[in-house]
């Protein structure tokens, strides 16, 4: 079978069990110029509206020639968009936040409206287009080139609340959110409306999945109550789920968050969400075995292979025993895309990379 009917298998969008589970991965900058030149495919980069997920929506040339079964596609920066130049290193993005690199990603040093103190404020800050003219050029291409055989994944990550204090600054927004302040909603209005008119589109040039998430988790807890996840955020995932699945009703929608987040996963399912990503090892609530018998019925997983340990270490057959282990647990029944619980980052090595996607090619 090929990559596309694997997945569609593996989240029961058509009936039958994969011949093994399907893989997902993506790779760093510094990765996908070493398999550029190995392959000898260009890496075709698609420099994404937020600059921590180029990476995602990139090089799928090169990630379908190395076995992935997936294809990625998101929104770009608007055409004839050039981040502006700041000072030293320090670009300016489409939304006004100052963007530094570092090794691993790149940091917000000026937040936009860190300033807001009122409804005015956030009704005063223009956000970008979504609909601006070049955001899915890119994406329409990919989608046209790769449909037939891969499954697409339309990504709109950083959906609401992670842009949402992007914007304004982690602790500024933490205390609006505490003291109920009214222009947090009037933000997360704004944010909700930007990230629904990108998926609106992407659904619109036939991806089968569309990838919300951000991150609401830690190593140990959740960063807010999940009642207040409930009360703020609840609602809108719900709502963005319902218009989608008016466009077109097979969409699948995949919610992705870093940490603890397994208070959730009840949550996620009953507003719709079909697949949750990206099973963080490591974390409470995460075990392969718990997650499978309470939710294997109800909703499929994506990722699980540790990247913070496990893949930086070159330990090779540790990592074929882990993809094993997995298998058997999440895997067996079907309803399982194994991948790394991140972007692959330049810690880990070509040669883990290679083995990685050999050991589930070879899983029986």
């Amino acid at each position: 079978m090929n990559s596309r009917e694997r997945v569609l298998r593996a989240f029961h969008v058509v009936g039958g069990i994969p011949d093994r589970p399907p893989v997902q991965f993506d790779l760093c900058r510094s990765l996908t110029e070493h398999f550029s030149q190995e392959l000898g495919i260009p890496a075709d980069y698609a420099q994404s509206y937020y600059e921590d997920l180029t990476y995602r929506i990139s090089a799928n040339a090169i990630r379908t020639a190395l076995g992935s079964d997936c294809v990625v596609v998101g929104g770009t920066v608007r055409e004839g968009f050039i981040p502006k130049f700041v000072s030293g290193d320090i670009t300016e993005n489409e939304f006004g936040m100052h963007m530094r690199p570092t090794e691993l990603y790149m940091e917000v040093v000026r937040c936009p409206l860190a300033e807001a103190e009122s409804v005015n404020d956030i009704e005063a800050y223009t956000f970008p287009d979504a609909y601006a003219p070049g955001r899915f050029t890119k994406a329409a291409r990919d989608i046209t080139r790769y449909k037939k055989d891969f499954f697409i994944i339309g990504d709109c990550e950083l959906s609401i609340f992670e842009l949402a204090w992007h914007l304004t600054g982690m602790q500024e927004y933490m205390i609006g959110i505490a003291m109920e302040e009214p222009w947090i909603v009037a933000l997360n209005d704004k944010v909700e409306t930007w990230t629904l008119g990108l998926a609106k589109q992407l659904v619109a040039l036939g991806v089968d999945a569309i990838w919300f998430g951000e991150d609401l988790g830690t190593q140990t807890s959740m960063l807010i109550s999940p009642d207040m996840w409930r009360g703020e955020f609840k609602p809108r995932y719900a709502r963005m789920i319902a218009t989608l699945k008016e466009i077109n009703p097979q969409l699948l929608c995949i919610i992705h968050s870093d940490g603890a987040v397994a208070p959730l996963v009840d949550d996620f399912i009953e507003i719709g969400f079909s697949i949750y990503n990206p099973v963080q090892p490591n974390v409470p609530g995460s075990d392969p075995q718990e997650l499978q018998d309470k939710y294997g019925d109800r909703i499929s997983f994506f990722g699980g292979i540790d990247q913070q340990i496990l893949l930086p270490s070159g330990d090779i057959p540790a990592l074929r025993a882990e993809i094993q282990r997995r298998y058997k647990v999440m895997g067996r029944s079907g309803n399982y895309l194994m991948a790394p619980a991140h972007i692959i980052q330049v810690d880990t090595s070509p040669e883990m990379v290679v083995a990685m996607i050999d050991a589930v090619k070879t899983l029986v």
